[in-house]
């Protein structure tokens, strides 16, 4: 597939990938959307990539949604808007249940959308000085597609304020919020990056595909509810290879082999 909107960086087990419009500071037209969806679908059969990194080129990780492009769904049927949301809400969906652990390399502003993708993904790390937001309600519309994942992050009682306002808010208090992971000044946002990839690093990759499918499973339900699928789960990564050769690195006080 030939790249017009994103970049793709294979690093070892590190896969890096770009919003790559920074004269649009990333906004999402239609081709952002299907080319992202598309590599972010593609990796997940990788088995060489653990770790996925998503960042923004330019000066802003994703200010939303492209303003020709919003103009042009302004005209657009009900059936034309279902498929663009759609398209949308498949973007988000795919970087929620990626196998591979997500972290976003956030930085300039994160509005709209672009703040969407930062509750999507696992573990996102901010610039001090970024700019978030869910303006949606300022333009007549509403966050809707992001809603489950942002809602997710940062609950209830902060959505309301945030949605309902449609005001922009900065690093520190998306940290405070929960809706990023930690922030740090620009100059040292590569290198927190880096940090978390290193402590994915030494986790085994389908312990940590496996973990990410149990949150989703259970982050909704009552505890009498999943206990029986809990109870599978443990017993069935326990006998798994993976599983054991873990267990026995750390009884015979070495790495497992999938550190390298």
């Amino acid at each position: 597939m030939n790249l017009e909107r994103v970049e793709l960086i294979l690093d070892g087990p590190v896969a890096r990938v770009w919003m790559n419009r920074p004269e649009a500071h990333n906004a999402f037209d239609g081709l952002m959307v299907t080319e992202l969806r598309k590599v972010l679908f593609d990796l997940r059969s990788e088995d060489a990539v653990r770790v996925i990194v998503l960042g923004g080129r330019g000066p802003s990780f994703c200010a939303g949604a492209d303003l020709a492009w919003m103009k042009a769904m302004a005209s657009f049927s009900r059936g034309e808007n279902l498929l663009e949301a759609q398209a949308m809400a498949d973007l988000f969906f795919t970087v929620y249940e990626s196998p591979k652990p997500v972290v976003a390399r956030v930085h300039g502003a994160a509005l709209g959308g672009g703040a969407g993708l930062v509750a999507a993904s696992d573990i996102p790390v901010a610039a001090l000085g970024t700019t978030f937001g869910f303006t949606e309600v300022r333009l007549g519309i509403i966050p809707a597609v992001i809603s489950p994942y942002v809602v997710g992050r940062i609950g209830e009682s902060a959505a309301r304020e945030l949605f309902l306002t449609g005001e922009r808010f900065e690093a520190v208090r998306a940290q405070e919020i929960g809706l990023v992971r930690a922030t740090v000044p620009e100059e040292d946002l590569d290198a927190a990056v880096e940090g978390r990839v290193s402590e994915l690093l030494k986790a085994g990759p389908r312990a940590i595909a496996e973990a990410k499918a149990l949150i989703r499973e259970v982050a909704w339900r009552r505890i009498e509810d999943v206990q029986r699928y809990t109870v599978e789960r443990i017993a069935d990564v326990r006998v798994s290879p993976e599983g054991q050769e873990g267990m026995r690195a750390f009884l015979e006080k070495r790495k497992p082999d999938w550190t390298g």
